[in-house]
């Protein structure tokens, strides 16, 4: 398996995984394909954050990045995570996390905040977001709603996080 950064020509791929890995997806809207191609066009997106995990030549994952904010604090926003169902449970998607985490905390950004599965998340060592004093912008089980710290001795953060608007979420 490589990781790379995400080029233009993978786009085409990158909307057919996500598409496809959104599916079967117990919580998605179907728009998440969508959603990254938005994503890349507006101010949030950071070229650098954007990840493809390649098998054998082809594209079987993608990880998006993009920056959020709590307070005066610039954050990320980890969505959408998407691994081709043929190649979920082999260790694709906690990769790109941890990738994802190791450029972000070069790149100096403090903490990453995902809406995902309880089940999934904290094995990558996500922990709910209420614990570094950050709330979520709409109603949503605290156990869903997490953070990473990316770097130590990090101050904890305090409000609400604020999506780029790409997201929909006002």
């Amino acid at each position: 398996m490589v990781i790379r950064k995400e080029e233009a020509r993978d786009y085409e791929a990158v909307y057919s995984v996500v598409k496809r890995a959104f599916d079967s997806a117990q919580q998605a809207d179907g728009n998440e394909q969508d959603l990254v191609n938005a994503l890349r066009q507006g101010d949030a997106f950071i070229p650098e954050l954007s990840l493809v995990a390649e098998v054998d030549g082809k594209i079987a994952g993608h990880i998006l990045f993009t920056k959020a904010a709590v307070g005066e604090e610039t954050v990320l926003a980890l969505a959408p995570l998407s691994v081709l169902p043929e190649y979920q449970g082999q260790g694709i998607g906690t990769a790109l996390i941890k990738e994802g985490h190791r450029i972000a905390r070069e790149m100096g950004y403090g903490y990453s905040i995902v809406l995902g599965s309880e089940r999934y998340y904290p094995r990558t060592g996500y922990l709910p977001a209420e614990r570094f004093g950050i709330k979520p912008p709409f109603d949503v089980p605290s156990e869903n709603f997490m953070a990473y710290r990316l770097r130590e001795n990090l101050p904890k953060l305090s409000g609400m996080m604020q999506y780029a608007k790409e997201f929909g979420i006002d």
